[in-house]
């Protein structure tokens, strides 16, 4: 199904609705004096295009507006994923200390126009399509990052993003140029059939890959383009951290399948996928995937401050996700997908945490977390301990369940792949180094003397009990979710 513009508007919903509270946020915010009803409204707007977004599961995939976006379940799978994520930052933001002096309608104008760009991201089907959604997002974040006012370390933060935002955008486009000269098209299917048919300088084309790989490496966080994530994650108001650390690397890592396998692959028997030749990006991706996990968790083991422990955990996270990727088949990308949700749950929850020790105290590091179980905040402690545990890969929480998909994928492939097993085995237990320091500073250590009680509101109370529920409810009823990945990719993989 190829639709034209006008013919697509019918599935075009989700973001229409988005759009339109988008605009409704920015006309209600030159009227209402009480500024807190826009977060509701933000709210309100995620739900309704959650709703039109679930609606659409059942329609016929197909391209809309004349080749530049594509319906199908992948993209659907990621729309949720970030309509999601986007409707519980909202709902920490409400009642965030950081926040209080933050312009509350352009924060959450600008929060879910970045998830519009997102919902672009998953779903393009064109190199222009996907440059433009990424630099929507990159410059929304680049204001999300630096919105607090009066703030050295956000405005510091929101800098460094924004150059190594400019740098990767630069390099990336430059490569999409050189895939243009050499195929004559910006659409990734009409890209892989001219590269399959087509003579091409082997060498033109891998360079042209690295040059892509460079912007889509600055949106997924892994090495060695993950320089500005520990400041940008520390300067930014908590909520924004937790967005950037969950979303926009989903939205990267949606980008990268999206046009690494139909462009840069030919599909096999069994769902499988063939590289190419003259590009062996899985084998690429294979080292990188070692490198990016051993460099954020060695980084992450000698870290004070908790917020930045969690930005080098998120670097490592990113290269165990890029293991479902190199094994070219429907297990690896299902484990991609699944563990892509696992990771924003507990994610989520920890920088949860952070904000509320933070509110409380005003401190992120490490010190602010002696004895917290035994400072009027043993749910958040006992929540933490379980959202960590999580993110190490130990049962029976959902961590474990994604990381026993990723690694399974990767030993079914024998060989080579075998190594990274064993490497992202060895990486997962050195992870367990780090988390295992926050759980024994909250419940072992003696508070500090004159160390403040740690309050949190009914509304975080109640979002940080979901959301452990849900990390233990997916360690061990998981089936549900995986169904979910395995149908995301029918449309995509066919």
């Amino acid at each position: 199904m190829d639709l034209r513009n006008f013919e697509s508007l019918r599935f075009f919903y989700p973001e229409a609705i988005l759009t339109g509270t988008i605009l409704l946020l920015v006309l209600l915010d030159l009227v209402l004096r009480r500024k807190e009803i826009l977060g509701y409204i933000a709210g309100a707007g995620c739900l309704l295009s959650l709703y039109a977004t679930v609606e659409l599961f059942g329609a016929r995939g197909g391209w809309l507006f004349q080749h530049m976006i594509i319906l199908d379940n992948f993209s659907l799978f990621f729309k949720v994923l970030f309509l999601l994520a986007a409707l519980l930052v909202i709902c920490m933001s409400l009642d965030c200390h950081e926040l209080q002096r933050v312009h509350k309608g352009e924060y959450y104008t600008v929060l879910l126009t970045s998830t519009l760009g997102m919902f672009f991201m998953a779903s393009s089907s064109n190199l222009l399509m996907a440059y433009l959604s990424l630099e929507l997002v990159s410059l929304t974040s680049y204001i999300l990052t630096g919105s607090l006012p009066h703030n050295r370390r956000s405005t510091e933060a929101a800098l460094k993003y924004l150059i190594y935002g400019g740098v990767s955008s630069g390099t990336m486009i430059y490569g999409m140029s050189w895939v243009f000269g050499m195929t004559g098209s910006l659409d990734y299917a009409r890209i892989g059939a001219a590269l399959l048919q087509g003579e091409v300088n082997h060498l033109s084309l891998f360079m042209a890959f690295v040059f892509i790989l460079a912007g889509f490496g600055y949106k997924i966080v892994f090495a060695p383009f993950h320089m500005w994530s520990p400041d940008v994650y520390q300067g930014a108001p908590t909520p924004i951290t937790a967005f950037l650390s969950v979303a926009s690397n989903a939205a990267g890592l949606a980008i990268m399948i999206r046009f690494f396998f139909p462009a840069l692959s030919r599909l096999g028997e069994n769902g499988s996928w063939l590289f190419l030749q003259g590009v062996e990006w899985p084998h690429f991706l294979l080292f990188l995937s070692m490198v990016t996990m051993t460099v954020g968790n060695l980084c992450a083991l000698n870290q004070q401050n908790v917020k930045r422990m969690l930005a080098y955990s998120g670097i490592a996270h990113a290269g165990y996700l890029l293991m479902g990727l190199v094994v070219l088949n429907n297990d690896g990308l299902r484990a991609v997908l699944f563990y892509a949700v696992v990771y924003l749950i507990m994610n989520l929850g920890a920088f949860l945490v952070v904000m509320i020790v933070a509110n409380a105290t005003g401190r992120e590091d490490l010190d602010g977390y002696h004895g917290l179980a035994w400072r009027g905040a043993a749910i958040p402690a006992v929540c933490m301990a379980i959202f960590l545990f999580s993110l190490t890969g130990l049962p029976p929480f959902a961590g474990f369940v994604g990381k026993f998909f990723l690694f399974a994928a990767v030993i079914r492939q024998g060989g080579m792949f075998v190594l990274l097993a064993v490497v992202a085995i060895l990486n997962s237990v050195i992870s367990l180094y780090y988390y295992a320091r926050v759980v024994k500073t909250m419940f072992f250590d003696f508070p500090q003397p004159g160390a403040q009680e740690v309050e949190m509101t009914p509304s975080h109370a109640a979002l940080l009990g979901f959301l452990s529920c849900l990390t233990i409810f997916l360690g061990v009823y998981w089936g549900p979710l995986a169904f979910y990945a395995e149908w995301s990719l029918r449309f995509f993989v066919r």
